[in-house]
């Protein structure tokens, strides 16, 4: 890794892409601090200590602090990941956008075009649901003494201002994918969840290393340190591994010369649904929890489904809330790998091109067989999942450790920045390809 970095800053057009990509993120942390005009911050950071910290990790997480502190960037880039997801859902359901997923680059601009307008839209029904919903609540300042048209005023420039700050986001994040290095959107993601990791460590050392004496607090600090080590091995782990199938292409004559014939290989991964099981079962089971909370509602239920109480000896009762979120992440898993992985597809595809699976009949019989493989490595990777996302929440449950980045946040990181590493890398070798045809 810091070979690679070392590398990438001795060439200069990728070293402008990674300064590139750091100036756009010091731009998205700065907008993550501004205020909204006319919102009492005040108001909203009250509202939101009432609320169970474990139930509010998923929005702290993936908004880098901004929702807690109702600044520019509130809504972060959380509306373009539903929209993504949404999008993904329907080409699947819709046969013109199938279709048009299959033309290309050009479908591929089409669909983002669509994404982009999705998400504007979920931005604007998200901000006017919390601009009216906490407006009269106290979330504009000062609305006791408005008039009826003064406070409507103040609700529109609400609405606007989250609205933009959700597009600018997103439009930073295209950005960084275009001039700088990696995927924008995954880059803007990693460096909020970074963001409210110092607090997070800070707290873990104030809590169980400084309150100790010396000899447990360099245990728990070793211990602490061990906890978060075993994590990153597990997900690099979960994100480098893979299955590889092998294929045979047959020989074919073409003129004199005999071309094809050359072995290869079907590259399963075993994680291939990534981290979006964990993201849909956390938001499942936590999006009744917050809008009960938000609106000021306490009810016994919304126990069962808040990971804050899973694990916890004294409740252990609402530990049962834990099996629903680990079916609905195997089921998840499976759902969205359906999505994004064909076997009949595949299979056709190799047909096409005469390659064949050692062993297998080409058609129906590579789709089963392709089929059956999957199955078995995606309940190996749901496992990885579960023992990734489950480390935190057995650790807030049994210590009550309250931190907001977890098994989620862990993947999220050293996923964007192996995938980034190697995108870097690929540069290296076409930027050195270059220059040595050029020669």
């Amino acid at each position: 890794m810091f070979k690679t970095l070392v590398g990438a800053f001795k060439n200069k057009d990728i070293r402008k892409k990674i300064l590139y990509t750091l100036a756009i993120l010091v731009v998205v942390r700065i907008g993550s601090l501004l205020p909204i005009p006319g919102v009492d911050t005040d108001y909203f950071s009250s509202l939101l200590s009432g609320i169970n910290t474990g139930d509010l990790d998923y929005l702290s997480a993936f908004t880098g602090g901004s929702f807690e502190r109702m600044s520019l960037f509130a809504l972060s880039i959380t509306p373009y990941i539903t929209s993504s997801i949404i999008m993904q859902l329907l080409t699947i359901a819709i046969p013109k956008l199938e279709e048009m997923q299959k033309e290309g680059e050009d479908g591929r601009k089409k669909i983002a075009a669509i994404t982009r307008y999705v998400t504007i839209g979920l931005s604007l029904i998200e901000s006017i649901a919390m601009a009216v919903g906490f407006g009269r609540s106290g979330l504009i300042a000062g609305y006791e003494g408005f008039s009826t048209l003064h406070y409507v005023v103040a609700i529109i420039v609400v609405v606007i201002a989250l609205t933009a700050g959700s597009a600018a986001l997103m439009w930073l994040g295209e950005r960084i994918t275009e001039n700088g290095v990696g995927n924008g959107i995954s880059i803007v993601l990693l460096i909020n969840i970074i963001s409210g990791m110092p607090s997070d460590f800070a707290t873990l050392f104030s809590s169980y290393v400084a309150t100790q004496t010396p000899a447990k607090g360099v245990l728990a600090a070793a211990v602490i340190l061990a906890i978060v080590v075993i994590m990153v091995i597990l997900v690099v782990i979960l994100q480098d591994g893979e299955r590889r199938i092998p294929v045979q292409y047959s020989q074919k004559v073409a003129g004199r010369k005999q071309v094809g014939g050359q072995s290869t290989n079907i590259p399963l991964k075993v994680n291939t649904a990534g981290v979006m099981p964990v993201i849909f079962a956390s938001s499942l089971m936590q999006f009744p929890v917050i809008v009960a909370q938000l609106f000021g509602k306490s009810y016994e239920w919304t126990r069962y489904l808040s990971s804050s109480y899973w694990c916890r000896v004294s409740y252990p009762k609402y530990s049962v809330g834990l099996i629903l979120y680990v079916v609905l992440l195997i089921i998840f898993a499976y759902f969205y790998t359906s999505i994004t992985f064909n076997p009949i597809q595949v299979a056709d595809n190799l047909k096409k091109a005469g390659g064949v699976v050692p062993g297998i009949t080409p058609g129906k019989s590579t789709s089963d067989y392709l089929n059956k493989i999957l199955n078995y490595i995606v309940f190996v990777g749901a496992v990885g999942l579960l023992i990734v996302a489950l480390i935190p929440i057995a650790c807030t449950g049994f210590f009550n450790a309250s931190i907001s980045f977890g098994g989620t946040s862990v993947i999220i990181i050293v996923g964007v920045v192996l995938e980034t590493l190697k995108q870097i890398e690929a540069q290296m070798v076409n930027r050195y390809y270059k220059g040595f045809l050029s020669e």
